[in-house]
């Protein structure tokens, strides 16, 4: 995965990042990560950031036709929406976080772009 395009997927009907893929961006460990998130849980309510099932990491895994990492996860990962990520780069709090950030809001921006081009020629397609 590319800094410039992070990975974005839809899990529970919300748009969300991985914790391993936030990490990278933000130019930190996922277990620093998300020491910070349980450090600072009260600034994460669940429309910000969910731990995924079982269910949903499989699912997952075969949208992005990613296969298991060696030794598989100890834990199940955290997914974060676009305020979860903004929220990471405050408590992370470093200026690689906030220059992240910026790169994350774009990327929400950009993804919600497509989806309003593809709706308008979803609906011209319909209507012609």
């Amino acid at each position: 995965m590319a800094v410039d395009q992070p990975a974005i997927h839809l899990v529970r009907g919300q748009r969300v990042m991985l914790d391993s893929d936030l990490a990278k961006i933000y130019q930190v460990s996922t277990k620093r990560l998300n020491q910070q998130l349980r450090r600072n849980r009260s600034r994460f309510p669940v429309d910000f950031a969910f731990r995924l099932t079982v269910e949903e990491l499989t699912n997952l895994r075969l949208q992005t036709a990613t296969s298991k990492k060696h030794g598989g996860l100890r834990y199940l990962p955290w997914v974060f929406t676009e305020h979860g990520a903004i929220m990471l780069a405050s408590v992370l709090n470093s200026d690689i976080a906030v220059q992240a950030s910026v790169r994350v809001v774009r990327a929400f921006v950009r993804l919600r772009e497509m989806v309003n081009r593809l709706r308008i020629c979803s609906n011209s397609f319909v209507n012609s």
